[in-house]
């Protein structure tokens, strides 16, 4: 099929179904994603599978400009009223995530994980200990999406997208080390200072660094620039982005760390950040949305979906049990309002980005091949039924909570 017409398809699907969601009362992502399931090549066969293996470019470039927004809520000034119980809720949600997941898994995968000679060394635990670490992160694209929507504003809103931004970076620090323990359990290896804390930490930081230069970099060329119009700078935004990704991924360091603070470098140093992330918002960012959720519901594999359906149901209901008593616990000892410790978990379902990727670095590494495929199956099936359900909790949440514009 010709690739001009299946762009078409994603595009004008993603309009109509995401203009149907609305009518009906629900966010415009979940119209997306439902378009790209009935554009699944398992569904209707209508797309070539081929063509879809095919579109990580649009995904990654998209990914790129999303977490790029999200640095761009990140705002010092707005967040300094709520540094304290952003900080808490993002280490204890993120931290007691992994907690729930590894207790639960070590509970249910004997019973559910079928591995040829699999042992609890060799397979239960190392298993639970990955499963952990993949449910600290939280995709906050869904989030962005739907607060943009519906004009959102206020402390519950803003707890969501600051900590679905910040908690990418536990995400990636508890990956680091749980692989490290994986690894040590499946291979009896000794633990070694090096590769479980200056690996990541060198990781982490190089990623910090990266954005801070980018973002630098960009403050320094639209100050020359500072009369262009607005096409010119998404040109460079764009083009920015995508030089970063690249980079980080010749240096082995995380490239939505580094775009986020990219658009964090931006938003609290640049002179016109908020009338620039307002040009994006306008110009680019329904065109964004639209590829990449339309493409999301594309890939998904239900034959995998249905293989690995108990473990996926686990999977959400032990990610969900950590991230709400850790928003609780985070929002009560940083003493945040009575709202934000209630709704805020609302907004910190959706799994996605960050997760899948981390997903096949494990399916990568040869000394988890028993049961990576699991792994892998559990992580697509979760991330498409928390793409799902994310927009609509959400939606619950910032309502619940007052936030939304009245117009709306």
């Amino acid at each position: 099929m010709d690739p001009i017409l299946i762009v078409g398809l994603v595009l004008f699907g993603g309009f109509v179904f995401g203009e149907i969601a609305t009518k009906m009362n629900l966010p415009k992502v979940t119209g997306y994603l439902l378009a790209g399931v009935l554009l699944n090549p398992t569904v209707f066969n209508f797309i070539p599978k081929d063509a879809v293996n095919h579109t990580n470019l649009i995904t990654n470039i998209s990914l790129a400009f999303i977490t790029f927004s999200i640095g761009g809520t990140l705002v010092y000034s707005q967040l300094k009223a709520l540094g304290k119980s952003i900080l808490y809720i993002t280490l204890f949600e993120a931290e007691f995530a992994l907690i729930a997941l590894v207790a639960g898994f070590l509970i249910v995968s004997p019973f559910l994980v079928h591995v040829q000679g699999g042992t609890w060394i060799s397979v239960f635990i190392p298993l639970s200990i990955l499963m952990g670490c993949l449910g600290s992160p939280t995709d906050p694209s869904p989030m962005l999406a739907v607060s943009h929507q519906y004009n959102a504003k206020g402390p519950v809103t803003s707890t969501i997208l600051s900590v679905g931004a910040s908690d990418d970076v536990m995400g990636i620090i508890n990956y680091s080390i749980t692989v490290v323990i994986a690894q040590a359990f499946v291979l009896h290896k000794a633990f070694s200072l090096s590769t479980t804390i200056l690996k990541p930490l060198l990781q982490i930081s190089g990623s910090f660094l990266l954005g801070i230069i980018f973002g630098f970099l960009f403050i320094l060329i639209t100050w020359f620039i500072r009369k262009e119009k607005e096409g010119v700078l998404i040109v460079l935004v764009f083009g920015l982005l995508s030089v970063c990704t690249g980079v980080a991924n010749l240096l082995n360091v995380d490239e939505l760390l580094s775009t986020m603070t990219m658009g964090a470098v931006v938003a609290n140093f640049h002179p016109r950040s908020e009338a620039i992330f307002k040009m994006l918002e306008r110009y680019t960012e329904e065109l964004i949305f639209v590829l990449f959720f339309t493409i999301s519901g594309m890939i998904l594999d239900f034959g995998v979906l249905l293989k690995s359906l108990p473990l996926v149901f686990f999977f959400i209901i032990f990610r969900l049990i950590g991230k709400f008593t850790g928003t609780y616990v985070g929002g009560s000892l940083s003493h945040a309002p009575a709202k934000v410790k209630k709704y805020t978990i609302g907004g910190l379902v959706p799994l996605g980005g960050i997760v899948v990727g981390l997903a096949l670095l494990m399916k990568q590494d040869p000394t988890f091949s028993k049961f990576s495929d699991i792994i892998l199956s559990v992580i697509i099936g979760s991330t498409i039924l928390h793409e799902f359900i994310g927009p609509i909790s959400g939606k619950w949440a910032i309502k619940e909570a007052d936030e939304i514009e009245k117009t709306c």
